[in-house]
């Protein structure tokens, strides 16, 4: 290979310089772009916006002028964006993330992506920019709902099977773990900004996902961030993109640039002088292509090497992890697809099923106050449907669906909204339903508010849809937008300094409870919001997310009681911003101590979630009560369902060291299980937690097992504790790097 064929290798090439306005590709861009080659192209069907036939069609012509024009003949990687399913034309679309974390079932996950894999794979896609595995404290940051929770130990593991169902056994989509690391805590809660945080936290909660889903599910990729911590741009950290994340947890696949970071370095952090420079900090901090499309490496690279500034040894580190992976996924066999057919897995019943039961299963019930829900159809007359939630399908949906992405274009939706939802049910039960948006999600106006109060009056039961929008927004901010209608406050770049529900969504609740209807408030956000006084106002809350096609359908089968809700929350929600950070698993110090006025607890706590049955937890053991510092330990307990419907519950085990060494967490989650428990019934849950999984890093900065006291405490949430077993660790080790379990191994069984 030529300098400039290897340097090719490391770039690519996004949709909109090689199609015209009509979706077809020009041949002038190809000789541009691609005449040594290239490594990745970027969203040829999503940026393209072209129909799965069509996305196939055209990569398929790329690939044949690679293979067939250029010196080398080899292929490219074609990456897409599928973060709640692939972001283009016909995808399907199913909950945003902090809607699946919900669910607490990594299964269901796999399934997912499964799912979202076989309509990549017919499109001629071989690698995906997801999952996200930030965790989410700093809930003013807008992409809180693109991450599965608070809790690294949730994280990792809803992000391993989001990793497993995409990859399957290593032939399928390449995942990428995104964002390397520490994203979510930005100066501000503000996307991209400084993060200032020490070095235990770092490895201890923000690496710890990506470490897992490196070692225990293969990710074959890993995207870099675009901040710098303490000072180091993620985009040019050595330690951590090379002797962290290659030299300690043994990854062999390709580190991608998040778009446009490499520039970043230039124009953003102003470390590089010029974009040369910013190639090759990049390149030698680990970054193997630079995307969405070749800016500074390329040419860049090559000069930089002809002229001594870098080594070709670098490039050919790159180039050969790059060629490993086009190996790996089939390119260089065949690159191409069946176009006719890659329409087929797009809009079939099976995936519109399973988009349908990750929205049932996400549902999260915060409040339902003398069992007002579920709503019995045929006791009810009239049924008022208020809210700007209610009746947009684009308010379903998270800031990477297509739709949401994009909220410039017209795109035809497939999708069922509340009011759609309720509207066929009244049909079916004969009540009738009136309907008001009473407002829009930002802005002034409360012209509607009597129109909306008065459906409310006249109804058996009010049910508000309020929550905030999301997208993703580049613009700049001015002080006009607050009398906008519908502003973006949630997804990337929509960063908040409130988590109070948006524009005056608050005050047309406070009108609705006013009137002597019963009143159900939905909240359908990709963020949680400092409800307290409707939480105390209100007798049923439901938590929605955004619940993504069908989450209309989702929403009204727990509202009519066809689906018995099961989620958890996997972020504590906060009375109000002032209490950030107010995480469950904050240091002691910090987790008791109060402000003036508010208390430290959260409004609702990590792991809440109501049932329209109950579950008593008995019989709570440990198989020993020492623990080698080497060895397993288990803990049991028996969930019965005490009510007189079957449902869903989450058990949870937490841990809790007593007198340690260093301050440490209150309590920590080492294990989780979504059971299903028939009424009357009786589950034995079993989980068998490793000694590494209490290791934390010691005063010499070595990942160890500390002796002493400690207790497994089993609950229905973080506050919710059950019951309690002490134990005793009989050594202190050190874990080998190898040797870390990360995740617990749990059972269910009928209880005898």
């Amino acid at each position: 290979m030529s300098l400039a064929e290897k340097a090719a290798q490391l770039g690519s090439v996004n949709a909109d310089k090689l199609l015209d306005e009509d979706g077809n590709l020009d041949e002038s861009a190809l000789e541009e772009h691609l005449s040594d080659g290239v490594g990745h192209l970027t969203r040829i069907g999503g940026e393209g916006s072209l129909p799965p036939t069509e996305a196939a069609r055209v990569t398929n012509e790329i690939q044949t002028y690679l293979r067939e024009e250029t010196r080398l003949g080899v292929p490219a990687i074609p990456h897409e964006e599928c973060l709640s399913g692939y972001m283009g034309p016909e995808g399907t679309t199913f909950p945003q993330s902090i809607g699946l974390a919900s669910t607490w079932d990594p299964d269901l996950v796999e399934e997912i992506t499964g799912t979202i894999r076989t309509q990549l794979e017919a499109i001629g896609t071989k690698h995906a920019l997801s999952p996200v595995l930030d965790v989410a404290r700093d809930l003013r940051w807008g992409r809180v709902e693109e991450t599965f929770g608070e809790d690294p130990y949730l994280v990792a593991a809803m992000a391993c099977g989001y990793v497993e169902g995409l990859q399957g056994d290593g032939d399928g989509i390449s995942a990428t773990l995104k964002h390397f690391a520490g994203h979510s805590v930005g100066e501000g809660g503000k996307n991209r900004s400084s993060v200032e945080i020490g070095r235990r936290e770092l490895r201890e909660t923000h690496l710890f996902p990506f470490e897992a889903a490196v070692r225990t599910a293969n990710a074959e990729s890993v995207m870099n961030a675009y901040h710098d911590i303490d000072g180091i741009p993620c985009a040019s950290d050595e330690w951590l993109l090379t002797d962290v994340l290659r030299g300690e947890w043994g990854f062999d696949g390709t580190v991608v640039s998040d778009y446009y970071s490499v520039e970043f370095l230039r124009s953003e952090h102003g470390i590089a002088a010029d974009e040369e420079e910013a190639g090759v900090m990049a390149l030698e901090a680990g970054i193997d292509v630079e995307l969405p499309y070749t800016d500074c490496y390329g040419d860049h690279l090559v000069e930089a090497v002809e002229a001594g500034r870098l080594s070709e040894e670098a490039v050919d580190t790159a180039v050969r992890r790059v060629l490993s992976a086009k190996a790996r996924k089939g390119v260089l066999d065949d690159s191409t697809v069946d176009a006719e057919a890659a329409s087929e897995p797009f809009g079939t019943e099976a995936a519109e099923e399973l988009t349908a039961r990750a929205a049932r299963e996400s549902m999260t019930l915060l409040k339902n106050e003398d069992d007002l829900l579920p709503l019995v159809g045929e006791e009810i007359d009239s049924i008022a449907v208020i809210g700007p939630k209610a009746d947009d399908a684009q308010e379903l949906m998270g800031d990477y669906a297509y739709p949401a992405h994009y909220p410039e274009e017209e795109v035809e939706l497939d999708a069922t909204t509340p009011l759609d939802a309720i509207d066929a049910r009244g049909a079916e039960f004969g009540f009738d339903v009136a309907f008001d948006q009473g407002c829009t999600t930002t802005g002034p106006a409360t012209g509607r508010f009597d129109a909306a109060a008065d459906a409310a009056a006249d109804a058996d039961v009010a049910v508000a849809f309020v929550g905030a929008r999301s997208a993703v927004d580049f613009s700049e901010s001015d002080r006009e937008r607050v009398n906008m209608p519908s502003v973006a406050t949630s997804g990337e770049g929509c960063d908040v300094t409130d988590l109070g529900l948006p524009g005056v969504q608050q005050d047309l609740v406070d009108r609705l409870n006013e009137t002597e209807t019963p009143l159900v408030v939905v909240v359908v956000s990709g963020k949680p919001h400092s409800i307290e006084k409707i939480a105390e106002e209100v007798p049923a809350v439901l938590q929605a997310w955004l619940p993504g096609e069908r989450g209309g359908e989702g929403i009204a089968s727990v509202l009519f009681g066809e689906h018995n809700p099961g989620g958890h929350l996997p972020v504590s929600v906060p009375r109000t911003v002032g209490q950030l950070p107010v995480h469950y698993s904050r240091k002691p110090n910090s987790a008791n101590e109060e402000h003036v006025y508010v208390g430290s607890d959260p409004l609702y706590p990590f792991g809440h979630g109501l049932s329209y049955t109950d579950f008593e937890y008995r019989e709570f053991a440990l198989s020993a009560d020492e623990l080698a510092p080497a060895g397993t330990i288990t803990a049991e307990v028996t969930v019965e369902n005490t009510g007189d419907r079957a449902g869903h519950d989450v058990v949870q085990l937490y841990a809790s060291a007593d007198n340690p060494s260093q301050a440490r967490p209150v309590q920590e989650l080492v294990g989780f299980r979504r059971v299903s428990v028939e009424a009357g019934e009786a589950r034995r849950v079993e989980f068998e937690v490793d000694a590494s999984q209490l290791a934390f890093y010691d005063r010499d900065f070595d990942l160890t097992v500390e002796e002493g006291p400690y207790e497994f405490r089993v609950g229905h949430s973080a506050s919710d504790i059950a019951a309690s077993a002490p134990f005793e660790v009989t050594g202190t080790k050190e874990v080998p790097s190898t040797g870390r379990t990360y995740f617990a191994e749990t059972n269910v069984a009928d209880a005898e």
